[in-house]
């Protein structure tokens, strides 16, 4: 409808329609403009801690990717990002059989096709010992 268009003989403005859920709205716009990711992303909380064969891991970040992002892509993505996560799953077999994704236990190279969501966590922890 424009400006031209009448009702009753009265000149009307456009109806501006809700955000719909699924778009977040204002606040997530704007958060994804300034971060300087797509409205549509999909953001995944990566933690990774502990002792990692040689290396010490202290990480916990956010990253955006592309809707329909995989879990192939987030491990590339993130090493592009210098999180060294395909070095942490390599130097610790047993990690690649314990990455918690949303609390859940996922073998890596099961789930490497499986699409993430938007507000998904995946967890490495490095084993702990002592006594």
């Amino acid at each position: 409808m424009s400006l031209l268009d009448t009702q009753g003989g009265r000149r009307s403005r456009p109806t501006r329609s809700e955000p719909k859920a699924s778009e977040g709205g204002l606040l997530h716009w704007l958060g994804s403009w300034l971060r300087g990711a797509p409205a549509d992303a999909v953001r995944v909380r990566i933690v990774i801690k502990g002792r990692i064969g040689e290396g010490w891991f202290d990480v916990d970040r956010k990253l955006a990717l592309p809707a329909g992002a995989t879990l192939a892509m987030l491990i590339e993505h993130a090493d592009r990002e210098g999180l060294r996560l395909s070095q942490a799953l390599e130097a610790s077999p047993h990690l690649r059989h314990t990455l918690m994704w949303n609390g859940d236990r996922t073998p890596v190279e099961q789930n490497l096709a499986r699409e993430l969501l938007d507000g998904d966590e995946l967890y490495l922890l490095g084993p702990v010992a002592g006594g």
